[in-house]
């Protein structure tokens, strides 16, 4: 399993984006997704991590598949409205019938743009699911 992270894992500042990660996806965080803080909401982020952490796993599930844990998730910034958020992936474990990802989330502000920050940090694992919603056997290629 790799524990591997970004270059700005331990950094509170300016940072790159990691090159040995998937961008699974971005997004731009709105008003109605704000806390009464005016920060966005810690559920969104963890929706939308789950969302970017569930891509890698489909191509080997092939069929449908669950989210079955949230390992570890750490906010390490708060997220703002109209921050340009950047989602990295990278499996870590793949078992008979489920996949562990890392997700790496990065914040761009979009009035400063090409300046990352990293954001939150989560490994969630998903199994692969039969119609029933019981647990089937990856379909991992061998080639």
């Amino acid at each position: 399993m790799s524990t591997e992270s970004s270059p700005c894992a331990t950094s509170d500042t300016a940072c790159a984006l990691p090159i040995d990660r998937d961008l699974v996806l971005k997004v731009i965080p709105m008003p109605a997704d704000c806390n009464a803080n005016g920060d966005i909401f810690g559920g969104w982020v963890m929706a939308q991590v789950d969302l970017a952490g569930s891509v890698l796993p489909a191509r080997y599930a092939k069929g449908r598949m669950a989210t079955v844990a949230v390992n570890q998730f750490v906010f390490k910034h708060p997220v703002r409205v109209g921050d340009i958020l950047s989602f990295f992936a990278h499996v870590e474990r793949i078992g008979r019938t489920s996949i562990t990802v890392r997700v790496e989330v990065f914040a761009e502000h979009f009035a400063a743009q090409g300046q990352y920050v990293k954001v939150t940090e989560a490994s969630l694992t998903y199994v692969a699911i039969d119609a029933l919603g019981k647990p089937r056997p990856l379909q991992v290629d061998t080639a």
